[in-house]
């Protein structure tokens, strides 16, 4: 009977280790969308994640990013997804440090190596520099880049920008 129930045991240790990975290289598709679109989209986000990777320098995979529109602007926002991952903590932090310096001079080459084109908002946002501030923190697991502006104009620019990256990381702000 005890040897029955190892067999058991190890048999379903054996499909789950199969059958785990799978599921994660393959997302459920969503309603309305045909297989081919499913799998264009499935190999857009991993082009996506891997021109991220290498203008970001942190793994995709393990880390999480989080756009949020505020009432004088936005936040850029990214961490660890696990708390004992100090080599892409401290990778994010570089990273967000680099991007609010380089924003608060109109450099937005990272936002184009990540994504092949440029952002939506981003020539109205190099327009406006002068009434928009890009400020780095860190946060427990990564960072952020506080971004503020008085401006209407460069308001509506920062929002447009961020509710692209939301919509290209796949993320819920």
């Amino acid at each position: 009977m005890q040897t029955h129930l190892c067999s058991i045991v190890v048999f379903t240790l054996i499909l789950l280790s199969i059958a785990a990975p799978r599921a994660e290289q393959h997302p459920p598709m969503p309603a309305g969308m045909t297989h081919e679109e499913h799998l264009a989209q499935i190999q857009q986000d991993a082009a996506l994640k891997k021109r991220g990777a290498a203008a970001m320098g942190f793994d995709q995979e393990n880390t999480t990013h989080h756009f949020l529109l505020t009432s004088d602007g936005g936040v850029i926002e990214v961490g660890v997804n696990e708390v004992s991952d100090a080599l892409n903590r401290d990778a994010i932090r570089s990273h967000l440090k680099e991007i609010a310096g380089a924003f608060a001079r109109g450099d937005f080459a990272k936002p184009f190596a990540t994504h092949g084109e440029i952002p939506p908002g981003v020539k109205t946002m190099q327009q406006r520099l002068g009434a928009i501030t890009f400020r780095y923190e860190d946060t427990p697991g990564g960072g952020r880049v506080l971004i503020r502006t008085a401006d209407r104009k460069a308001k509506t620019a920062v929002q447009e920008f961020l509710r692209y990256q939301i919509r290209e990381h796949r993320t819920r702000g």
